[in-house]
């Protein structure tokens, strides 16, 4: 039977080839690929990632090829990311302490993560695409996470690109609040990949300017070690896998993330990278 990706997509907007290399592998291993948004709004990429001429400011280059822009394009105008699954519907969301009968809310929420575990057990992996989008939308959502912790609790394979990554550190369980990378080999931005200036998002004009926080940091503290974080700064790609962790770094590492995930899923491997 073919294999069913689930994958996430801010609705912020998404970095077109950090899609588009996963999806290739996908296609071609003939796996059936569902998109799911926070919303359930339609996802679109950011401008910068079907712009040829844009400049990386970290990297002092351009980083999408016209060929490249122009698969993003035809993606989205294709009708292939129409009609997203609906998160906020779908995966409830943990209740405030604040709320009347916390006690009777956190059942309810606990009762309802575990129903839809029957609904989740048709998908092989989950994937979440980065892009400044999700440091707005999916990072730090609760319902992402519930996501991320039945995948885990499976002991279903999870990956994550660029600033998706920070999905995976924030993912934890309430009770003892240790992220689910803790002594897992990870990697992920390095401080000098961050932008200074220029973090937008899509459908606005809104710049945020600095990235809202340095991937690094955050990704050697969850791991709790040195050893687990490699940012291999220089290196022309970086995917490490740890099961159930497949992680890519940047929009460089897109294809041989999606090749790593079909070598995980046809080929059992567990480890890569590191």
């Amino acid at each position: 039977m073919s294999k069913k990706i689930l994958t996430v997509l801010s609705e912020w907007g998404f970095w077109g080839e950090e899609l588009i290399g996963p999806l290739d592998a996908f296609d071609a291993a003939q796996y059936e690929v569902t998109f799911v948004t926070p919303k359930g709004r339609r996802p679109v990429p950011i401008a910068a990632s079907i712009d040829p001429n844009f400049i990386d400011p970290a990297l002092g280059r351009t980083v999408t090829t016209r060929e490249m822009a122009q698969r993003v394009r035809q993606l989205d105008q294709s009708g292939r990311l129409n009609n997203p699954r609906n998160l906020s519907e779908w995966v409830p969301e943990y209740p405030y302490w604040s709320e009347p009968n916390y006690l009777r809310a956190l059942e309810t929420y606990y009762r309802s993560l575990n129903d839809i575990r029957g609904d989740l057990a048709q998908y092989d992996l989950i994937l979440i695409i980065g892009g400044s989008g999700p440091m707005i939308d999916v990072v730090n959502n609760s319902r992402v996470h519930g996501l991320v912790l039945n995948f885990y609790q499976m002991d279903k394979p999870i990956a994550a690109i660029c600033y998706g990554v920070t999905t995976l550190a924030f993912a934890r369980d309430i009770n003892d609040r240790r992220s689910i990378i803790r002594g897992k080999h990870i990697t992920g931005h390095t401080k000098e990949d961050d932008y200074k200036d220029g973090t937008s998002f899509a459908n606005t004009n809104f710049n945020m300017g600095v990235v809202p926080y340095p991937l690094e940091y955050i990704l050697r503290d969850a791991t709790g070690g040195v050893e687990f974080y490699h940012g291999n700064l220089g290196k022309p790609t970086s995917v490490i896998v740890d099961y159930p962790f497949i992680t890519g770094r940047t929009t460089s590492d897109a294809y041989l993330t999606g090749q790593q995930i079909v070598e995980v899923l046809e080929h059992g491997l567990r480890r890569y990278g590191w």
